[in-house]
C-alpha cells in the first residue's frame, strides 16, 4: 500500500560565520535566534523530520537545535561546504526512514532567517499539487529557497562534480525543474554580513 509523499527538511549550520563575526544562527531576530525561527517555520504536520547540519564542536548552536526539537546531524568530520552538510543529512535520513523515490527533501540554507510558516506552506501546497523533480521558490527575477527535491535525487549528490555546488542539480535537471512564483522576499532574503543583521534588526523593529 502506498503513503502520503513524506517530505524531509535539511538545514547545513556547519559553517563558520566568518564574515559575520560571531555565530550567526544564535543571533536575535525579534525575539529568537535565527535557528529557532527556522525551526519554527519548518515545525509543520506534513514535516516528518528537521535535520540540521552542525559541527561537532559547536555545542551551543547543537543545545538551540535540541531546544527546539530539530534532529541533529553531527558528521565526524566538519562538513568543508553546503553540499558535504546535504549528504551528511541525506545519509542521515535514509538510515532513520529508508525514504522512497517519491518522498521529497526540503533544502533550507541556515542563512535565510526570516522564512516563514507561510513561504513555506505556500511551497508545500504546490508541490502537493505537482509533485515536480525539482520546486525553486521565484521572487521577481532571482532564485531564492526552500528548494524541494524529489528524494531520487538524493543519490545525485554524491555526482556533483569537486568544484561544484548543489546548484549543479538544478543546471543537470534544468527541463525538470519548476519555479513557483512568489511575492515573499523571504526567498531571497540571507544573513552573512553584520550590515546584514543590522538590516534586518531594523526591518523588524519597524514592524
Amino acid at each position: 500500500m502506498s503513503h502520503p509523499a513524506r517530505l524531509f527538511a535539511i538545514i547545513p549550520a556547519a559553517g563558520l560565520s566568518r564574515r559575520m563575526g560571531e555565530p550567526k544562527l544564535l543571533l536575535n531576530l525579534a525575539g529568537q535566534t535565527v535557528i529557532a525561527r527556522l525551526l519554527n517555520a519548518l515545525d509543520h504536520p506534513r514535516m516528518t523530520s528537521r535535520s540540521v547540519v552542525v559541527r561537532q564542536s559547536d555545542i551551543r548552536l547543537q543545545a538551540e537545535v535540541t531546544r527546539f526539537n530539530g534532529s541533529l546531524v553531527l558528521p565526524e568530520i566538519d562538513p568543508p561546504d553546503m553540499r558535504s552538510s546535504v549528504a551528511a543529512a541525506l545519509e542521515s535520513i535514509e538510515k532513520q526512514f529508508s525514504p522512497d523515490d517519491t518522498d521529497g527533501w526540503l533544502l533550507v540554507p541556515a542563512d535565510h532567517p526570516v522564512l516563514d510558516r507561510e513561504l513555506i506552506e505556500v511551497v508545500l501546497d504546490c508541490w502537493q499539487t505537482n509533485p515536480t523533480r525539482i520546486l525553486v521558490p521565484r521572487c521577481g527575477q532571482r532564485r531564492g529557497h526552500p528548494t524541494l527535491f524529489r528524494w531520487s535525487l538524493a543519490r545525485e549528490v554524491a555526482k556533483i562534480p569537486a568544484d561544484r555546488g548543489l546548484n549543479w542539480l538544478l543546471r543537470e535537471y534544468a527541463n525538470e525543474v519548476t519555479e513557483l512564483p512568489v511575492e515573499s522576499t523571504a526567498a531571497i532574503t540571507d544573513l552573512d554580513t553584520p550590515d546584514d543583521y543590522r538590516r534586518l534588526v531594523s526591518e523588524w523593529q519597524a514592524v
